[in-house]
């Protein structure tokens, strides 16, 4: 009996990765958010396919991310079992925020995740169409509030995109940038502001409860299941995706980085995380190596630009 029990405990070990590590995922921002659920998400699939045995997540919010990733690059130098959540949104807060760190400062591993911003009011509101919100915008453009994530991040650049197809100076948009998805879904539900913009994930489930309504998406097709228009189908020459990668720690080998790729390729190609891609309606960008630091260089160039052009960025 002893020798089987053994034989079996050999069985198990055996079957765990020869290199499993026990990841701490840092959602650098507060819970309920786009980032928050990406790590939460990662955490459960890496435990679930067995590419990690134990992953911890931890919320630093504040600041697009800033706060979170200059703590991460200064305490995790070296340390392979230590991750980041970033994306679009870290890339103009970083641009905006002046920030002394940016994405230069630790290891990226890959791009997971593509998302459709989405544009809602409460189901009282009285706007019914972009159309309604477009007109209240040219008669004032101050008087309408849009409520988002972080200042400079995808949500922020959207709103300013939206105000300028409008022929309405994106300057003169009056945006309250909130730290965290759930602050941001509490402040759009009690009309606090007028508009709310975010990723359609985060409001999917108050849209289908009937407690907001979806006015528009800002991919270039629509969101299978909906019944909104894209931007452009409601006359703004609009398009943006907001996306989502996870870096590891700065100072790392080419073995440690090489390993902690290994692991995020598995968990992109696992059934567990392709099922969490449907549910939670994100869209598989997968991307890592030498074409994902490209593209996350031409991602930054391009952000800057937009950020210049209505007039985040001097």
């Amino acid at each position: 009996m002893k020798h089987f029990i053994f034989a079996s405990l050999i069985a198990c070990a055996m079957a765990l990765p020869a290199h499993a590590t026990d990841y701490t995922i840092m959602a650098p921002a507060a819970p309920g958010g786009g980032w928050d659920q990406t790590a939460r998400s990662l955490q459960t699939a890496l435990q679930q396919e067995g590419v990690s045995k134990s992953v911890q997540v931890i919320n630093v919010p504040g600041a697009g991310g800033t706060i979170g990733l200059a703590q991460f690059a200064s305490q995790q130098k070296g340390k392979a079992n230590a991750l980041i959540v970033g994306g679009y949104v870290m890339v103009g807060a970083i641009l905006t925020n002046k920030s002394p760190v940016s994405l230069k400062d630790v290891t990226p591993i890959a791009r997971l995740t593509g998302e459709n911003e989405a544009l809602v009011v409460p189901a009282s509101s009285p706007l019914k169409s972009v159309a309604d919100l477009v007109a209240e915008l040219k008669k004032n453009p101050g008087a309408v509030s849009w409520g988002g994530g972080s200042a400079g991040g995808v949500d922020h650049i959207t709103a300013g995109l939206i105000a300028k197809a409008a022929g309405v100076d994106p300057t003169k948009i009056n945006y309250i940038a909130f730290s965290g998805g759930g602050e941001a879904l509490a402040a759009i539900l009690g009309s606090q502001v007028t508009v709310g913009i975010s990723g359609f994930g985060e409001f999917e489930a108050q849209i289908k409860a009937g407690t907001l309504r979806l006015l528009a998406t800002s991919g270039d097709a629509r969101i299978p299941g909906t019944d909104a228009p894209t931007l452009k189908e409601a006359g703004l020459d609009v398009s943006v995706q907001n996306w989502r990668m996870i870096a590891a720690a700065p100072g790392l080998t080419d073995a440690q980085k090489a390993a902690v790729t290994a692991d995020i390729q598995k968990l992109a190609t696992s059934k567990t995380w392709q099922e969490t891609l449907k549910t939670k309606g994100w869209q598989d960008t997968y991307l890592s190596g030498p074409a994902f630091e490209a593209q996350l260089a031409k991602d930054i160039s391009a952000t800057e630009a937009i950020l210049k052009d209505i007039g985040l960025v001097k």
